[in-house]
């Protein structure tokens, strides 16, 4: 069983940076893709921005493209995502899933097998 744990959220200005972490046990993340998906109030929960499992491979929501960066500390066990220039529209509960389809990246989240409990970003204008 992978559990996941996520830290780093909380209260920013818009154009901040907030870093969050994705910390694994139960298994090593060389052997999972990763991703980072987000749910604001009143909507569903959307892709933000994946990892493969060698960390050589990322994707990204539009969205967000130059402003996060997924990556890998393999050593540490854990996945991070670097969010700069923060807008309020950011704002949600940002989730991390691991998937052991790791053949490609997947943007849906019925496609993750293990869930972080969440980590609040709130972007204040």
């Amino acid at each position: 069983q992978v559990q996941l744990v996520e830290s780093g959220g909380g209260l920013v200005q818009a154009g901040g940076s907030l870093r969050l972490s994705c910390a694994a046990s139960g298994r090593t993340f060389s052997t999972l893709n990763v991703g980072w998906f987000r749910q604001a109030p009143g909507k569903e929960r959307e892709f933000v921005a994946a990892i493969n499992w060698s960390g050589r491979t990322t994707s990204y929501v539009a969205s967000v493209k130059g402003r996060f960066t997924i990556s890998k500390d393999k050593a540490m066990n854990t996945v991070y995502l670097q969010m700069n220039s923060l807008k309020p529209e950011d704002t949600a509960v940002y989730y991390c899933g691991a998937s052991n389809r790791i053949l490609r990246l997947e943007v849906h989240s019925s496609e993750y097998d293990y869930w972080g409990q969440g980590a609040q970003v709130n972007v204040s204008s």
